[in-house]
C-alpha cells in the first residue's frame, strides 16, 4: 500500500487477564501479538495501548482486590509494568517483531512542545517498523493530570498520530442499547454514523467496568467521540478474539463502528480540540456563534456574554452558545479578570478600558478548533 494505514489498538484489563485470578490470559495475548505482527508485515503501522499493569502487579504481590488509593495504585503499577512488558517482549521477539515501551502522562499532551516531541517519537518508531506499546505513566502521574483510563489515552494517541483506525478491544462483542449482562433484551448496534448520537448512547451505557479495570462502556463511547471528531474510524469489538481486527479491516461486519467526522484541518487544531484541558467557559451570543461556525472568523470581545472559570492568558477555554452547548475550543488571549472588563465591547475600545494595548481578538481563529457534531 502506498500510504501506510495506521492502527491504534487498545486492549483492556478484562481481556488481558483472567477475571477470577488476575493472572495474564496468555493465549489471548499470544493471539493479539500474532495478529498485530501479521498486520505489520502486510504494511500497516501499529500502535498498541495496553492496560493490565495494575492487574499484573496485584497478582505478583498476591493482592486479592485492586488498590484504592493513588499511591498504592502507582506502586502496584510499577511492579506490574515490567512484568507485562517482559511478556510482550518475549512473544513479539519470538516473531522477530521489535517493540518499544512508551509511557505517557497527560502533561505530555497538554504542553505543546512535549506534544510535538511525542508525535515525532511515534512517527520515528513507526518508520522504523517498531510497534510502540503505550500505557499511562501511572507511577508518576498526579490525579489532576491523569487520563483516567486507557480508552481516553488511546483516543488521544490516535488523534496525536493522525491514525486511520482505533480498535477498542473489550469484554463484549459490540455496543448494545443497554448492558447485555443485565438486560437480556438489549439490541446490538452495528454503526454510529453521527457523533451527535453519542450523548444519548452514553446515558444507556453506564460506567461499569470490570473489577480490575477502570473503564466501562461509557469511557469507550467518550473515546469514540474524541477519535471520531479527530477523523479516526473507531471500532468496539471483543478483546478475546484479536483476529477480529483483521476481519473488520477486510470488511466483515463485526463489533460496533463509529464513523469518522471530517478531520481537523491541522495537527495544532487536533491538539487544541482534544489534548488541552479547558480552564473555563465563554458563553457567546448568536452573532459570534455564526461568525465562528459559519464564517470561520476569530472570537471578538463583543460576542462574549458570560464568563466562567478563573483562567489565565493562553489557557484553553470552551466556547459555548447561550444555552451552554459547546461549539468550539480555543486558546484565550486574556485572563478572566481582563475579559470581564472588556466582554461585550468593540475591539477598538479595549485599550481605553484596560489602559494598555491588547490583542484585537479574544480567541484567534488559528487557535480555535470547532466542536464537530
Amino acid at each position: 500500500m502506498s500510504t501506510p494505514i495506521t492502527l491504534v489498538v487498545k486492549i483492556g484489563t478484562s481481556s488481558l487477564t483472567n477475571t477470577d485470578t488476575g493472572h495474564l490470559a496468555l493465549s489471548t495475548i499470544a493471539s493479539l501479538v500474532e495478529t498485530l505482527t501479521a498486520l505489520q508485515r502486510t504494511g500497516y503501522r501499529i500502535i498498541l495501548v495496553s492496560s493490565g499493569a495494575v492487574g499484573v502487579g496485584c497478582a505478583r504481590l498476591g493482592l486479592t482486590e485492586p488498590p484504592r488509593t493513588i499511591s498504592m495504585k502507582q506502586a502496584v503499577a510499577a511492579v506490574g509494568q515490567g512484568r507485562l512488558m517482559r511478556v510482550y517482549d518475549d512473544l513479539f521477539t519470538s516473531l522477530e517483531q521489535p517493540i518499544a515501551q512508551v509511557l505517557l502522562s497527560r502533561s505530555d499532551l497538554v504542553q505543546r512542545s512535549r506534544y510535538v516531541n511525542s508525535y515525532r517519537t511515534f512517527r520515528q518508531l513507526l518508520q522504523l517498523g517498531v510497534i510502540p506499546i503505550v500505557n499511562e505513566n501511572d507511577t508518576v502521574a498526579v490525579d489532576e493530570l491523569k487520563f483516567g483510563d486507557n480508552d481516553t489515552l488511546s483516543a488521544l494517541v490516535a488523534s496525536l498520530v493522525g491514525a486511520d483506525w482505533l480498535f477498542l478491544l473489550t469484554d463484549v462483542d459490540r455496543l448494545y442499547s443497554a448492558d447485555p449482562r443485565y438486560h437480556p433484551d438489549a439490541e446490538p448496534i452495528g454503526l454510529v454514523d453521527q457523533v451527535g448520537q453519542l450523548a444519548a448512547l452514553q446515558v444507556e451505557a453506564g460506567d461499569r467496568g470490570s473489577d480490575w479495570g477502570t473503564g466501562g462502556m461509557a469511557t469507550k463511547i467518550e473515546a469514540a467521540r474524541i477519535a471520531a471528531n479527530a477523523g479516526v474510524r473507531t471500532v468496539i469489538t471483543e478483546g478475546q478474539q484479536p483476529p477480529n481486527i483483521t476481519k473488520i479491516l477486510q470488511g466483515e461486519s463485526l463489533g460496533t463502528q463509529f464513523a469518522p467526522q471530517p478531520r481537523p484541518s491541522n495537527a495544532r487544531k487536533r491538539w487544541i480540540a482534544h489534548s488541552l484541558i479547558p480552564a473555563g467557559k465563554l458563553y457567546l451570543d448568536d452573532g459570534a456563534v455564526d461568525a465562528i461556525c459559519q464564517a470561520g472568523k476569530s472570537l471578538l470581545a463583543a460576542g462574549v456574554i458570560e464568563i466562567e472559570g478563573e483562567f489565565q492568558q493562553r489557557d484553553a477555554v470552551q466556547l459555548c452558545n447561550a444555552s451552554g452547548q459547546e461549539i468550539a475550543r480555543g486558546i484565550v488571549n486574556y485572563n478572566y479578570i481582563e475579559l470581564q472588563k472588556i466582554q461585550g465591547h468593540r475591539s477598538d475600545e479595549i485599550p481605553d478600558i484596560l489602559g494598555y494595548e491588547g490583542a484585537e481578538t479574544i480567541v484567534h481563529r488559528d487557535n480555535l478548533a470547532l466542536h464537530a457534531e
